[in-house]
C-alpha cells in the first residue's frame, strides 16, 4: 500500500470554527484523498449552534451531510464513524493510516489526550496514533488559553504532536474569511506532507 492509498483521519472535536473541518474536507476530497472521518458527540450541537444546521447521526447520511457541506460530490472517498462506536477500524493500531488531523480541535479534546483519556471514537483513534508514533496534528481554537490549556498542549507537543493553531496570516494578501480559514488549514495539512490547497506561500523580499 503507497502512502497516497492509505486513508487520512479527520477528527471534527465540539470547538467552534466548523469551517475549518470543512474547507480541509473541500481539497483533500477534491485531490482524491481517501478520508475517514469522526465527529464527537458535541460536534452536533456546535453545527446546531453556528449554522443553524442539524448533522445527521447515521454515516451514511452524515458522508452524504459533509460532502455537500464542502461542496465536493463524487471526488475522494469518505466514510464517516458514528462518535460512540469504539470498535470502528480507526480504533485499531493495525489500521494503517497517512496520519490524523483534529480539526477544530477543543480543549477539552486536547486535556483527554495529554492524560491519554478516551471516552470516544475520536479520541480513541487520535490515542492509537500517538501510541503507535504516527502524526498526529491538531488546530486547537481558543483563546484565551489558560495554564491549564498551555500545559497540556505542552505535554502533546512533547509527544510529537504537531500543534497548529487557527491564527490566520495576513502577507498572502486575503480577500475573505475562506482566504484566512485555508492559510490555517493549509499549514495544518503541511505538517502531514500534503499540499492540496492553492495558497500564497511565503516567497521572500
Amino acid at each position: 500500500m503507497t502512502n497516497y492509498n492509505k486513508p487520512l483521519i479527520i477528527g471534527v472535536s465540539g470547538a467552534s470554527g466548523l469551517i475549518y473541518a470543512v474547507r480541509a474536507l473541500k481539497y483533500l476530497l477534491a485531490a482524491d484523498y481517501e478520508i475517514e472521518l469522526v465527529a464527537s458527540k458535541s460536534t452536533y450541537m456546535v453545527w446546531q449552534a453556528e449554522q443553524e444546521t442539524r448533522m445527521p447521526s447515521e454515516p451514511n447520511q452524515q458522508e452524504q451531510f459533509w460532502r455537500e457541506q464542502a461542496g465536493v460530490a463524487l471526488a475522494g472517498k469518505l466514510r464517516c464513524h458514528p462518535w460512540s462506536d469504539v470498535g470502528a477500524n480507526i480504533a485499531s493500531g493495525s489500521f494503517r493510516t497517512l496520519g490524523m488531523i483534529v480539526i477544530p480541535c477543543s480543549m477539552s479534546t486536547v486535556a483527554k489526550l495529554a492524560v491519554g483519556l478516551s471516552s470516544d471514537l475520536l479520541e480513541r483513534a487520535a490515542d492509537v496514533h500517538l501510541k503507535e508514533g504516527r502524526k498526529l496534528v491538531i488546530v486547537p481554537r481558543e483563546t484565551p488559553l489558560s495554564l491549564i490549556h498551555l500545559r497540556n498542549l505542552t505535554t502533546l507537543a512533547e509527544t510529537g504532536v504537531r500543534v497548529v493553531p487557527a491564527i490566520p496570516a495576513w502577507y498572502h494578501n486575503p480577500q475573505s474569511i475562506e482566504d484566512l480559514v485555508d492559510f490555517v488549514v493549509a499549514r495544518a495539512l503541511d505538517q502531514l506532507d500534503i499540499d492540496c490547497i492553492p495558497i500564497q506561500r511565503w516567497q521572500g523580499r
